[in-house]
Parts: structure tokens; C-alpha cells; sequence
């Protein structure tokens, strides 16, 4: 099975399909401390494993997390989207923004778009994310979202997190946070 990656885009991002030439910004994503909650540091080796991950999880399961892209100077500021990996509780809503990104909305921006592909193309009718409790930053996200909190989920190897619905599509069209109509 062949899956095409459709891109996306926002007024200042492009949601694109992870490549190759992702490898150099993800190398220093999971040698810096941001990849602390998805799984810590990593060799160029293995980064170069997990960008095949990524790539493939398309292919097993037609959605994925696409790269995130600034429009104004081409650089990659991440990796958010969809993902439902083999021991996860359900689909979830994930994001991985690179150092240097924060604080720009980017997250919110791109996991919004990326939310909105889930509910509208795919026809999911809710979303978590899998946050550890100590990750400040991502719980805020997931807030920012409309998610809340929904109980916890033990993982084999990530140990307990959180677990944040998000809000369901018709949440979002009856007044919620997103337009769809």
C-alpha cells in the first residue's frame, strides 16, 4: 500500500510529509533536552529508525504526524499530528515542536489543522494526547486546545501519563473553539 501524505497549511505553516531532509533538525530535537517526554535522547542512528517510523506509520495506518514547516523561511519547527502506534489506548492528537519554536503558537496552530483533519477527512469523532504530568508545556497545549484532563494510561515504556480528550467535533461546531461551518 502506497499513501499519498496530503499537505496542509495555515496562514504562516505547512503541514508536509516527513522526509529525509527532516534528518538534520530531528537529530537536534533528540539530542536536546525537548525530547525528554518522547522517549529521550538519541543517536543519529537512531533518529534516522524513528524518521522511518514516522514515515511508515502513514503507510500502516493511512494518517500520521506530519512535518511542520515555517512558510517564511522553509525551516522545520517540528512534528505534529495524528498517531496511533501499536499499545496506545487510542488515536491521538501529538506534537513535537524543535528548539528554537516556542512561544510562536506554532503547536496550537499546527495541532488545530491537524485536529481538524482527523474530525473533517477522517471522520474521527474524538482525539487524546498522552501527556506525562510533568510535561508543563504540553498539558498547557492541550488546554489551549479545549482538551481536558480524562484519567491516566500506563505504558510499557513511558510508564503513566495523562490522558487529555479532546473536544469532540461537535463540541467544536456547537460554540466550541473552531469554525467548521
Amino acid at each position: 500500500m502506497s499513501v499519498a501524505i496530503p499537505t496542509l497549511e495555515t496562514d504562516r505553516l505547512i503541514l508536509r510529509a516527513p522526509s529525509l531532509a527532516d534528518l538534520e533538525a530531528l537529530c537536534a530535537f533528540f539530542a536536546s533536552d525537548r525530547a525528554e517526554f518522547v522517549g529521550g535522547q538519541m543517536s543519529q542512528e537512531q533518529v534516522w529508525r524513528n524518521l522511518g517510523l514516522e514515515v511508515g506509520h502513514w503507510q500502516l495506518r493511512g494518517y500520521g504526524r506530519w512535518t511542520v514547516e515555517e512558510k517564511n523561511t522553509g525551516q522545520a519547527a517540528g512534528l505534529i499530528g495524528l498517531w496511533f502506534p501499536d499499545g496506545w489506548p487510542e488515536p491521538e492528537i501529538g506534537w513535537d515542536l524543535f528548539e528554537g519554536f516556542g512561544g510562536k503558537g506554532y503547536a496550537t496552530e499546527a495541532a488545530k489543522v491537524a485536529r481538524t483533519y482527523a474530525y473533517d477527512v477522517l471522520g474521527w469523532t474524538t482525539a487524546i494526547s498522552l501527556i506525562d504530568a510533568n510535561n508543563h508545556g504540553s498539558r498547557a497545549l492541550a488546554q489551549r486546545l479545549g482538551a481536558k484532563q480524562d484519567g491516566h494510561f500506563v505504558h510499557k515504556r513511558f510508564g503513566q501519563v495523562q490522558v487529555w480528550r479532546h473536544p469532540s467535533p461537535a463540541d467544536l461546531t456547537d460554540g466550541g473553539m473552531e469554525a467548521y461551518a
